[in-house]
């Protein structure tokens, strides 16, 4: 059992929503101001302190010297594990503007990135890929037909509440992109007019990731040089054919001559969103005019759309209660994934 001691105890708890905080180092322009940090983590516990007299405790803390190893493997690792099972689920990087979401989760466009610099999405696209082939070599070890797996892709972005596929660089902001969501029969949640791709390998997807940064919306403003202006959305589509684990007719068919059919496999599907939210923003402070502030204005009012869904899932007291995923088209294209 590869699972830490602390991923085992949450699997034994309620709630889906699981929340992780990484505090990050200090930028070269705040040691020049002299600036102090405030924030600091318990030793050997999940609780962040701000100042000497308030504690806020979480499911995971992380430190200013933790590496981008160590976020992954305690948080994201165990999320792909279970997308082999068919479990849907998404990770979101939130917080105020500047504070190092898009450098967690690699949706950067970095060419000569260090390996030990690489962001959540290209370590968990080679996971992927890695497990594919290791499930399919273990398959031909044991004499068995090897799982069949499709991958496909889509990255999309949200900006001022418009989607725009970042697949597609001929897309004007100015217009209206045409692209809906819809629900099928079973709930899940599908866009029309996005571009799909199909991708084979761990180099081709990251390709991909690359392109679609590349036109990603950034701008400039007081807390931050190259700020993300939209929410953008990564998404991966696993299909899986596989030999069924249990034969319809139970464990007892020793004594049985069972001829092989389709019916001893089983088809599987997950997403996986990986969801770079633009920064929380106060407008006094970023010192935004113009498109810049409606951006920032529409910005805020997905996140607090975000907030009261997660809110909803994450309070076991309130399970009966509505949840809004129609409050924002964020919430709404993530609906059948952000409870797993």
């Amino acid at each position: 059992d590869s699972r830490t001691p602390r991923q085992v105890e949450m699997e034994d708890e309620a709630s889906s929503v699981r929340v992780a905080v990484r505090i990050r180092p200090q930028l070269t322009r705040e040691i020049i101001d002299a600036c102090k940090i405030c924030t600091y983590k318990t030793p050997g516990e999940p609780q962040a302190w701000i100042g000497s007299d308030k504690s806020f405790t979480y499911d995971y803390v992380f430190d200013t010297g933790t590496q981008q190893t160590e976020v992954y493997e305690d948080t994201v690792k165990c999320l792909i594990e279970g997308c082999f099972e068919g479990y849907n689920a998404t990770v979101l990087a939130y917080g105020q503007t500047g504070s190092g979401k898009t450098f967690t989760m690699g949706t950067g466009f970095e060419v000569d990135c260090p390996p030990d610099q690489l962001g959540i999405i290209p370590r968990a696209v080679r996971h992927l890929f890695d497990g594919i082939t290791q499930r399919q070599e273990e398959a031909r070890e044991h004499n068995q037909t090897p799982p069949e797996f499709k991958v496909s892709l889509q990255f999309m972005e949200l900006y001022n509440e418009e989607i725009l596929d970042l697949f597609d660089g001929t897309t004007s902001k100015a217009k209206k992109s045409g692209i809906r969501i819809h629900e099928d029969a079973n709930g899940g949640i599908y866009t029309l007019g996005v571009t799909n791709k199909n991708v084979k390998s761990e180099e081709e997807t990251l390709n991909c990731l690359r392109m679609g940064a590349f036109n990603r919306t950034t701008a400039s403003t007081n807390m931050n040089d190259q700020s993300s202006r939209s929410h953008a959305i990564f998404t991966l589509y696993i299909q899986q054919q596989r030999q069924a684990k249990k034969h319809p007719f139970g464990d007892d068919v020793d004594d049985l001559e069972v001829m092989p059919s389709n019916e001893d496999f089983e088809n599987l599907t997950a997403k996986f969103h990986f969801v770079d939210l633009a920064g929380s923003e106060r407008l006094k402070r970023t010192g935004a005019t113009g498109d810049r502030a409606k951006e920032g204005i529409s910005i805020n009012c997905g996140l607090l759309a975000l907030g009261n869904v997660i809110s909803a899932l994450g309070d076991s007291t309130r399970k009966a209660s509505h949840v809004p995923y129609r409050d924002s088209k964020l919430t709404r294209l993530l609906q059948d994934s952000l409870g797993g």
